[in-house]
């Protein structure tokens, strides 16, 4: 079989067979030359809703139904949304206790907290308005 040869027009440092744009393979094991650094094994395979300071900026990582239930318990205020944030947050910490890797347990437990004080205000408002209306006022 005759030698590999180099084609017309192509540069001298090109190896037969392997493309320009390759890499340089590491050194063997014991062999002179460059040492590549390695990053350690845990940095390729972190979750970015595991990192603490990602879940303080950002909603990831929690659990939708904690996100819903917090905004929820937020705006309860008005009394209105209270029953729904009060179901949600229940649904949150359902949802977070079967699937551990999700977080949120805080928005959840205040949406559940706010829920709750939001629909017994919504009661009583309801209860004055029905026992007004019975006795001819409002």
């Amino acid at each position: 079989m005759p030698p590999l040869t180099q084609p017309p027009g192509v540069p001298p440092d090109v190896q037969p067979g392997v493309p320009p744009y390759a890499y340089p393979q590491p050194p063997q094991a014991g062999a002179p030359g460059l040492h590549y650094y390695h990053p350690p094994p845990y940095a390729a395979h972190q979750d970015i809703g595991q990192d603490a300071t990602m879940r303080m900026l950002l909603p990831v990582g929690r659990s939708g139904w904690a996100i819903a239930a917090g905004y929820l318990g937020l705006i309860s205020v008005s009394l209105v949304p209270a029953p729904l944030a009060l179901v949600l947050g229940v649904v949150a910490v359902r949802d977070i206790r079967r699937n551990p890797h999700q977080h949120g347990m805080g928005r959840a437990v205040f949406g559940i907290v706010m829920g709750a004080l939001g629909t017994l205000g919504l009661l009583m408002m309801l209860y004055a308005r029905a026992t007004a209306a019975s006795r001819g006022g409002w």
